[in-house]
């Protein structure tokens, strides 16, 4: 006879697969934008991916705890979620206060400036545009990241009286 799972069951094989897909993208994405990073000379970017990339690592404890049976392994994946919301939120706020006109328009290639003068545009003209975006994007990227890490951390912290009340209710996996 096939087994049907419970809700609870289900809630588990929920968080289970979302700690998974997860805790690998953040993984993949730490490892691909610390090489990146470090092939540019950034070591700020490197270090700033090792640390999102022992969150990623530390989700994926987590639910290898799990998995064993150790409902303990909830806490350590909020805790890893709670991690990169710092390590996000302290990147975005450091960038936030470091924005540097000339830098900002020095980036401006020869084209562009070319394109810009045939449409009008005077470089005077870029720069509060270029400071808008530049704000804009780090706000966004703070404010989603509050959205998505917090509500990962809260969607497991919400669910680990469940997953604690199934892994009790099961035998532990032979090892």
């Amino acid at each position: 006879m096939i087994h049907e799972s419970t809700p609870t069951e289900k809630i588990l094989q929920r968080v289970l697969t979302v700690s998974a897909v997860d805790g690998w993208s953040v993984t993949v994405l730490a490892v691909l934008g610390s090489l990146g990073s470090f092939l540019l000379g950034d070591l700020v970017g490197v270090g700033v991916g090792a640390f999102v990339l022992v969150a990623g690592l530390t989700e994926l404890h987590g639910r290898r705890r799990v998995l064993r049976g150790d409902a303990g392994g909830m806490r350590v994946m909020v805790r890893a979620q709670l991690l990169l919301l710092s390590v996000i939120l302290v990147y975005c706020v450091s960038r936030l206060g470091s924005f540097d006109a000339e830098t900002a328009m020095g980036n401006l290639t020869p084209e562009l400036e070319a394109v810009l003068a045939e449409s009008g545009v005077a470089r005077a003209d870029v720069l509060p545009l270029v400071r808008i975006m530049f704000y804009t994007t780090y706000s966004v990227v703070i404010v989603v990241s509050i959205v998505f890490q917090g509500g990962l951390a809260w969607y497991y912290r919400k669910r680990t009286g469940t997953v604690a009340e199934v892994l009790a209710a099961t035998p532990p996996p032979v090892a």
